[in-house]
């Protein structure tokens, strides 16, 4: 199809208009429509922006939207280069999407002067596209997962079209270039498409790009090579552009389309070669072409505020002036400042509005999970700590039923894990996808499946933000050590649900669930490199409103946690449950308002009687619980006198205050369970610090005494590594002897025993290269 004359006026004026707010907002305070010349005072006092890459997202909207009125096309618009936020403004602007959800910022002269003065403004909005921006679920401020975040987007929404925009300086990024593998998990049945648009201006902040500097052939050879059928659109000059823009996307859109219709209607099967886009255009296209005798459209100082000077250097000044008017705005907006009636009738309507598009506010269409009661997979436990069960084992029970009763709002992640971490149960229901080949010997593969596995914590982490971002729910499954990977990802998604809980019009998602398994304490076989459990540290900068910590001891209580965060909303949940077979400590009716407590006294654990204890022995994490209750047995049975109060804790945020965290005990709830006198010793699953770090501002934070992981391992047996980092039951009592000098010459007598156990243990694993079966075997007593 060939853009007709009056269309290709009517785009072009669009653009214009787009490209003269973006640079407004960069620039101005004051006089949006040029009504009088540009003085000193119009110019914002400090200028913050990104221009370079603004104008080539413009293009590429407005283009987008024409086929969206073509087709009738479902979109939304998902851009990747950092700091693209003018683009996206002025376009949710010009489509009147951004006044109606700020009714301040009105389609006028008055709320153009707020878009402008708002922009990168103290007390106003970022300079990229944040949660504030009508039509984005994707933060620009780091590169590298745009990509990622649409097929999140994509999957199982079967009428949806995510354009996403990657700029060449992202595509330089790790994340970046596995996305683009993500074509092999995408169905054409049950899921929408995605359309790529590689956007390369040549240049990041200061340098030339990688693929906008290679030779085309190599560049459209690697992209083929990753599944996808290319079409180039290159050059500066505007009408010839928007033609070949027009003519691109029409092709592009055909053979979205077509190959949906054989997947869906003609039942064709196979992978099918997905149309992109490469967009080459100069970076800061219309903008000044020289400043100060230096060429800046099409180099890297276009990348940020071109004319840096203009409110003290008059040429400058001149310059940003003949900028703005070479737009053209007299003819673009009215003299109230409202856009002409061309620039009103070129988006489409309503819902079509990619700015105003629900998928990109997920929290209108989210459906509750239909949930099994989660009761019924309980373990039963007559006796505490008599028989053992793998928690994560169970828990695949669980999910393999919620996969069952949710076939398409809920989807469990994992870079090739989901067996390794006990879950396997979920392939009763259903399989993992895969658009590749497939072999006979191949086991749980299919084109459509709920568990999507690639050896890259970055798509995983990316696929389920964009998931759960328009409107559906899930979880990822990771090994413990290794979610370090995407500490950035995380730090991202959970600002971004934070700056969204203070927007009105942005409803609520599902939380993203991490469970992570494989955890530190078991990793003994496979040595140092996989023992560590420091994104517990990571996640606690953050907000405590974003922020749930749970480390269940058992699966009767990992059920009961999980049931919960499933049904949790605008959360991080981060759940550390062990795959090995483990003690069950509770029945499911004491594990459920175990749970709710967050935290609690174990009466039948402890010697105290009700009365005033002489030490509290608390733990956190099942192999902690584990060496507490064994270090509770042996004092019971060396020092039987000793008042001893186990205290067990699930839900981490509840040692903070209540002050700091909605999940906090006030400072008389805390002390009640941990007195203010008396040694605590605490075995903690993670690094030490952090428990102090919590608990610093409780009454007798100086009696605490905590055992964690402190970066000893290898690779060795179960028992052995807890003796590495001084967390074994042996350590803990001799920690309680060391503190209790009151005990006496008996308690010296007992602290030697244990020492002396430590080192049968250590010689047992040497000589036989296992743990000794009184601690490999051991079972609670009582």
């Amino acid at each position: 199809m060939t853009i007709e004359a009056d269309e290709l006026r009517r785009t072009d004026a669009y653009w214009r208009a787009a490209n003269y707010l973006s640079a407004g907002q960069i620039y101005l305070r004051d006089n949006p429509l040029l009504h009088e010349p540009l003085r000193p005072e119009h110019i914002k006092p400090r200028l913050l922006g990104h221009w370079g890459t603004s104008p080539g997202l413009n293009f590429c909207y407005v283009h987008l939207n024409r086929v969206i009125r073509s087709a009738d096309l479902n979109m939304i618009y998902i851009i990747g280069p950092g700091h693209g936020g003018p683009a996206a403004v002025a376009n949710a602007w010009l489509e009147g999407t951004y006044s109606e959800v700020y009714p301040h910022v009105t389609r006028d002269a008055a709320g153009m002067a707020r878009l402008f003065l708002q922009f990168s403004y103290p007390g106003g909005i970022p300079s990229h596209v944040a949660p504030e921006t009508p039509g984005s679920i994707h933060e620009g401020g780091e590169l590298g997962y745009s990509l990622a975040h649409a097929y999140g987007a994509a999957f199982d929404n079967p009428d949806l079209v995510v354009a996403c925009i990657i700029g060449d300086g992202e595509a330089e990024t790790g994340p970046l270039a596995t996305s683009w593998h993500s074509n092999k998990f995408l169905d054409p049945v049950g899921d929408g498409a995605v359309l790529p648009i590689l956007h390369l201006n040549g240049y990041k902040i200061a340098n030339p790009t990688v693929p906008a500097r290679i030779p085309e052939a190599e560049l459209l050879s690697l992209l083929e090579g990753y599944g996808h059928s290319p079409i180039v659109v290159a050059g500066d000059d505007p009408p010839t552009m928007h033609r070949a823009m027009a003519a691109a996307l029409d092709r592009a859109i055909a053979e979205i389309a077509a190959i949906q219709h054989r997947a869906r209607r003609d039942g064709v099967t196979g992978r099918p070669r997905w149309p992109m886009i490469v967009l080459r255009t100069p970076k800061g296209w219309t903008g000044p072409k020289e400043v100060d005798g230096r060429p800046v459209e099409g180099t890297w100082r276009a990348h940020q505020v071109p004319l840096p000077g203009v409110r003290d250097n008059p040429d400058h000044l001149a310059q940003l002036e003949a900028w703005l008017r070479s737009y053209r705005p007299e003819e673009l907006f009215d003299a109230d400042g409202r856009p002409n009636a061309d620039l009103l009738a070129l988006p489409p309507a309503g819902q079509r509005r990619m700015s105003a598009n629900p998928h990109a506010n997920g929290g209108l269409l989210l459906r509750e999970l239909t949930l099994p009661d989660f009761r019924r997979y309980a373990v039963p436990v007559d006796r505490p700590g008599t028989t053992f069960t793998e928690p994560t084992r169970v828990l695949g029970t669980f999910l393999r039923d919620v996969i069952k009763a949710n076939p398409d709002t809920f989807r469990l992640m994992g870079p090739d894990e989901t067996a390794s971490n006990r879950l396997q149960a979920v392939f009763e229901a259903t399989a993992r996808v895969w658009q590749a080949d497939r072999l006979p010997t191949d086991e749980h593969l299919a084109p459509r499946g709920r568990v999507m596995e690639v050896l890259s914590e970055h798509l995983c982490q990316g696929w389920l933000e964009g998931y759960l971002l328009t409107g559906r729910h899930g979880l990822f499954n990771c090994y413990e050590a290794f979610i370090h990977i995407v500490d950035a990802m995380f730090n991202q998604h959970a600002k971004w649900l934070e700056a969204s809980r203070k927007i009105p019009w942005r409803l609520p998602v599902a939380s993203f669930n991490y469970l992570l398994s494989s955890h530190v304490w078991r990793q003994d076989h496979n040595g140092f490199t996989h023992q560590d459990p420091g994104f517990l540290d990571v996640v606690m900068n953050k907000k405590p409103e974003i922020i749930r910590v749970y480390l269940p001891p058992d699966a009767n209580t990992l059920l009961s946690v999980a049931d919960h965060c499933l049904r949790s909303r605008d959360y991080v949940n981060v759940v550390i449950a062990g795959k090995q077979p483990a003690l069950n400590w509770l029945p499911m009716e004491q594990a459920i308002p175990h749970c709710a407590r967050g935290i609690g006294v174990w009466e039948w654990a402890g010697t105290d009687d009700g009365a005033d204890p002489d030490v509290v022995l608390a733990c956190a994490g099942d192999i902690p619980t584990l060496e507490t209750l064994a270090a509770a047995d042996l004092l019971r049975r060396h020092l039987p006198d000793l008042r001893v109060r186990v205290v067990n804790v699930v839900d981490l945020m509840r040692l903070q205050p209540d002050t700091e965290h909605p999940h906090g005990l006030s400072d008389r709830r805390f002390d009640m369970l941990f007195t203010t006198d008396k040694p605590i010793i605490f075995a903690f699953h993670g690094y030490p610090y952090l428990i102090h770090r919590l608990t610093y501002r409780r009454n007798g934070h100086e009696n605490i005494h905590v055992r964690g992981y402190k970066e000893e391992g290898t690779t060795t047996t179960p028992f052995d590594m807890v003796m590495l980092n001084d967390l074994d039951r042996f350590h803990l009592v001799m920690d309680v002897i060391e503190r209790l000098p009151q005990l006496g010459p008996r308690a010296t007598y007992v602290h030697q025993l244990m020492a002396d156990a430590r080192l049968r243990a250590r010689a047992h694993t040497r000589e036989h290269g296992a743990d000794a079966p009184e601690v490999a075997e051991w079972t609670w007593p009582h």
